[in-house]
């Protein structure tokens, strides 16, 4: 059920051939999901707006109701159909019951933060002494390297645990069992033909493996494994003189994680983020709490705010700070330390804004003369010396939102070799596309997803990995442009845009990857006001219907970007306007927001 699965009608909405952002706007119902949008309302009583997102998702009339409320245990899986479960489980609950120590291997990201304190926070439950490394960015790289490792040895650990990473670590993890450690690998990303040589190796993208759950982020992984370690504890006794920990209650980890990793919200994705929202709004996390408290957010936590206000915050330790800063703030029970943490995570984060607003200005630079040259480039790949290494995902990433086109950005330091990190656009998978780089032998190490990948060059090959990745990702990116529509699920006006109406959309939630926001237009508002606010380059608008109703919204960083200057140039006039609804509670009331995504002048 997600975008894709619509046919989507070739008829531009209310005429709109280009827009501000030079996108055609379409219906996102095709006729038949029109009907069965109908269909939808009267069998189920719902509004007709829901109705029309849902049967714009590829939701069926028998499918509304588990839809609307997924169930986690009706949507659970049995684990042990991830191959190497099994052993997984088994490994750890004899490393449990003996009270082993357990050395816990993360990624710097937000995933590999969850991943690791759902791992730890099961093994303190069960008295078991654990450590936790989440290696630095700069110096140690992403993935398992055995300096770290056999310092975790050497501090008396017996198991080594790999989350969010490992599963390409062949040469590593064989180094790390040499040295008598229990090695296990529970990760997501695709993998290689050739697998590290450990006791088990759980991934539901390993080639061998059929489960069907290749959609899940590193922490919904290890969720399933602690499912399967307590089945294996239960079996074994143990929780009869031990308390069993409450798994559940770990769920707001995994709704965090599976947001901010950008993975499809559909199946069990979006039971994991359902009720790790309900349970985050108890605020029972500490750490979590003081983040949300830091970052200004005062109401009950939406899927957006985990992936905009709390994911970044997090991501910032890992970015240019102490990469184990978001695993320790996730796991603390202290609410001073609770406090502080979140304080130097937030001070991080507007480091990390400072540093990136001067590295994306250089990177659009380079990217336009690269355009001058070649309008058709199927990527951009821009470098710099001065380039934080922490940051140039962050720099693909508004890279690739202002060309849209993949986008790699490098950081060179005068180092033999670049890092880089790429972003991509929909139907064009970027890690395949890295891996085949690494085959080739023009990247040294890399790897990903189809949406995002990271690689090690040698700076000198630069211009070569450029050629090759071009040469690549042509014909699929030709494809992704001609398919380059923008999905419209209806039209509202000012006056009809209430809050008991965003209410019944957000029934359709959570929203993100796979699972797009609803998208609606106002047409022909008089748009009354576009002024820019905040550092950011934000603008906000406000529009009055017709019936003299008004509502505000703000174009996130449109300043000095088309859409920006699209809203610039119409005010005083009569403007479709396209955007996502929120409610917005501050002070206590309650009022419609749009997000505004596009526009375009009336016919």
């Amino acid at each position: 059920m997600t975008e894709s699965a619509s046919i989507l009608s070739p008829r531009p909405f209310l005429g709109v051939l280009s827009s501000a952002l030079g996108r055609t706007w379409i219906e996102r119902c095709d006729p038949a999901q029109s009907t069965l949008a109908l269909a939808i309302a009267q069998t189920h009583g719902v509004p007709d707006i829901l109705a029309r997102v849902l049967a714009g998702r590829g939701v069926g009339v028998q499918e509304v109701e588990s839809f609307l409320n997924p169930r986690l245990r009706d949507l659970m899986p049995d684990p042990y159909q991830l191959t190497d479960m099994e052993a997984a489980a088994e490994h750890l609950a004899e490393a449990i019951i003996a009270r082993k120590t357990v050395a816990i291997f993360g990624d710097y990201d937000v995933d590999g933060a969850c991943s690791a304190a759902l791992m730890a926070e099961y093994l303190r439950a069960c008295g078991v002494p654990f450590a936790i490394h989440i290696p630095d960015r700069i110096t140690e790289g992403y993935g398992p390297n055995i300096e770290a490792i056999r310092a975790l040895k050497e501090q008396g650990a017996d198991v080594l645990v790999t989350v969010d990473c490992g599963t390409a670590s062949v040469d590593t993890l064989g180094a790390a069992k040499e040295l008598g450690l229990d090695v296990l690998v529970i990760d997501h990303h695709q993998a290689p033909n050739e697998l590290p040589a450990v006791s088990a190796l759980v991934n539901p993208n390993r080639q061998d493996d059929l489960s069907g759950l290749g959609y899940l982020c590193a922490a919904g992984v290890v969720f399933l494994t602690l499912v399967a370690v307590n089945r294996a504890l239960r079996a074994k006794g143990f929780f009869n003189a031990n308390a069993e920990p409450d798994l559940l209650a770990s769920l707001d980890l995994v709704g965090l994680a599976t947001v901010a990793d950008v993975v499809p919200l559909v199946g069990l994705n979006r039971a994991f983020v359902r009720q790790g929202l309900a349970i985050m709004r108890r605020r029972g996390r500490l750490g979590l709490a003081a983040l949300l408290d830091t970052a200004g957010l005062s109401g009950a936590p939406e899927s957006w705010h985990l992936g905009y206000l709390i994911g970044p915050r997090i991501n910032a330790g890992g970015r240019i700070g102490d990469a184990a800063l978001g695993a320790k703030l996730l796991l603390t029970d202290d609410p001073v330390i609770a406090g502080r943490l979140a304080a130097e995570l937030d001070q991080l984060n507007r480091e990390r804004q400072a540093i990136e607003q001067v590295a994306i200005a250089e990177a659009e630079a380079q990217a336009l003369l690269m355009l001058d040259k070649d309008p058709g480039l199927p990527l951009i790949v821009a470098a710099s010396a001065e380039w934080h290494a922490g940051i140039v995902g962050l720099i693909a990433a508004r890279t690739k939102e202002k060309t849209n086109r993949p986008s790699f950005a490098f950081t060179l330091n005068g180092e033999a070799n670049a890092t880089g990190s790429g972003r991509s656009i929909p139907g064009v998978d970027l890690g395949r596309a890295v891996r085949a780089a690494v085959g080739a032998g023009i990247a040294i190490k890399g790897g990903g997803h189809a949406m995002a990948a990271g690689v090690t060059i040698r700076a000198d090959e630069l211009d070569r990995f450029k050629a090759f990745m071009a040469e690549r990702l042509q014909d699929t990116y030709d494809r992704a442009r001609e398919a380059d529509h923008f999905a419209i699920d209806s039209t509202l006006t000012a006056g009809a845009a209430k809050p008991e109406i965003v209410t019944a959309i957000e029934r359709a939630g959570p929203f993100g990857s796979g699972q797009p926001e609803p998208v609606f237009v106002f047409p022909h508002h008089r748009l009354m006001e576009a002024r820019e606010v905040g550092s950011g380059g934000h603008i906000r608008v406000k529009l009055r219907g017709g019936d003299g109703s008004f509502i505000g919204g703000i174009a996130f960083r449109a300043a000095g970007q088309p859409l920006g200057q699209a809203l610039s140039d119409a005010v005083g006039s009569p403007l479709h306007v396209a955007g996502t609804l929120s409610i917005d509670r501050w002070g206590g009331g309650e009022k419609v927001e749009l997000r505004v995504m596009d526009a375009a002048k009336p016919e």
